[in-house]
This record gives structure tokens, C-alpha cells and sequence, in this order.
């Protein structure tokens, strides 16, 4: 299992280093329209590799989505975890109805207490 792994990331790290070199243009990136680049009191243009534009798109559309997804799972976690505090609680509970009833020991000891 571990070489399938090891294979897996060798295979994806030789995509990206082919989508890199096939990607190493020069491209300019403008913050806002040239029409309101005069409005902000920095620069609005950068150029960039074309690979590095794309792999950052691919990680901040990942790093949105653990986010959203985060959040779209909070009311699950909350219920799993007040589920779980639940069930604790009824245990403790019925292990101390055992106890007190002796139920679970031998009859002699039962009857001895």
C-alpha cells in the first residue's frame, strides 16, 4: 500500500512539473479594470509565470472548499459530539442501576450484600 502512495505522488508531481514547463509564459494579472486603476493607491498589475497562476487558483479553490465544507459540517460535528455526551451519560447511568441492583455479579455475592 505504502508504493501505491509513493507511485501516486511520484505521478502527480510529474504532472505538475510537465504542466509547469509547458506553462512558463509570462502573464500579467490586473487587480481591477484599467478604467479604475486609478482609484486604489497601490499597483493593480503583476506578472507571473502562467504555472504559478494556475496552481495557486488550484489551492485557493481547495482552501475554499475545506472551508465551506467545514462550516456545512458544523451542525453534524455539534450533533455527533452532544449525541455522543448522551450516550456517556445514559451509560454511567445504567452501570450505576447495574451496581446498586448487583446485576452482573455472582447471586451469592448479590445476596451477601
Amino acid at each position: 500500500m505504502r508504493y501505491i502512495r509513493y507511485f501516486f505522488l511520484a505521478a502527480v508531481g510529474l504532472v505538475l512539473v510537465t504542466v509547469a514547463l509547458a506553462n512558463r509564459q509570462a502573464v500579467t494579472l490586473h487587480a481591477v479594470p484599467d478604467d479604475l486603476s486609478g482609484l486604489i493607491p497601490f499597483a493593480n498589475e503583476i506578472t507571473l509565470p502562467l504555472f504559478l497562476v494556475i496552481f495557486a487558483s488550484i489551492i485557493v479553490g481547495l482552501l475554499i472548499g475545506f472551508v465551506w465544507e467545514y462550516f456545512r459540517e458544523y451542525k453534524h460535528r455539534a450533533d455527533a459530539g452532544r449525541r455522543k455526551r448522551q450516550v456517556n451519560r445514559l451509560e454511567r447511568e445504567v452501570q450505576g442501576l447495574r451496581d446498586k441492583t448487583g446485576e452482573g455479579k455472582d447471586d451469592v455475592l448479590a445476596l451477601l450484600e
